[in-house]
């Protein structure tokens, strides 16, 4: 059974930091292109960062550039989100998923279409 456990969601001021954590199990994050996607009340789902399965390509939308970092550990099989410089706008429940296509061994992209595997999401608050 494929199931993903995100952890690290909270509350933050504005300006702080905070890590998720996404445990995967069932499948091999490194088999797939795996994303961080994020959705506000009354919004789109929104892709906030992808890595392809081979690890060398990496994707941010452009509202988290310079603040977000995605990385991935194969050894425990979890994929992060480390979150610096957090802006109230970044309030949102954030998910991890997975995905295979053509080209997810050297490119991932921010279309949630495109990922089939998704986590039970992490409430993330950026509040003062």
């Amino acid at each position: 059974q494929v199931q993903f456990v995100e952890s690290g969601g909270g509350l933050v001021q504005p300006g702080g930091s905070l890590r998720l954590s996404c445990a995967a199990h069932g499948l091999l994050l490194d088999r797939y292109a795996i994303g961080w996607f994020r959705q506000a009340p009354g919004k789109e789902r929104e892709g906030a960062s992808c890595i392809s399965s081979s690890g060398n390509s990496i994707n941010y939308v452009d509202s988290v550039k310079g603040r977000f970092t995605i990385s991935r550990d194969v050894a425990t099989n979890t994929l992060y989100l480390q979150m610096n410089s957090l802006r109230p706008e970044d309030t949102a429940v954030y998910y991890c998923a997975a995905g295979i296509t053509a080209y997810s061994d050297y490119e991932c992209r921010l279309g949630a279409s495109e990922y089939d595997t998704w986590g039970q999401g992490t409430q993330v608050t950026v509040s003062s």
